[in-house]
């Protein structure tokens, strides 16, 4: 298993909408930075995600900690914020390019 911090800027766009007065990090948000970390460090194109779950929010300025695994055709993920998953998940992928 792989493990990549992820950080997110304090003054990220999304944060002036989403939510006035206690900003989190929008789901899709840790979806695409799961997604371009995975991409860069594996060489992989991720076409799809077949699943996802969110267990809790994830506020302004966190740094997470990303967990994954390339299998066939799929890369199953988790995402940490401290020792507490926030979300996890599988990203679909190009057969031809995932690890056995």
């Amino acid at each position: 298993m792989t493990e990549l911090p992820l950080i997110i800027a304090s003054d990220h766009p999304a944060f002036a909408g989403h939510f006035p007065g206690r900003p989190i990090v929008p789901g899709v948000v840790l979806l695409d930075l799961a997604q371009a970390a995975i991409s860069q460090h594996e060489g992989l194109t991720l076409t799809g995600l077949a699943v996802v779950k969110f267990y809790a929010p994830v506020s302004a300025g966190g740094t997470l900690s990303l967990r994954y695994e390339a299998g066939h055709a799929q890369v199953a993920f988790s995402l940490y914020h401290a020792a507490q998953k926030v979300a996890d998940g599988k990203f679909i992928a190009e057969a031809a390019a995932c690890h056995e």
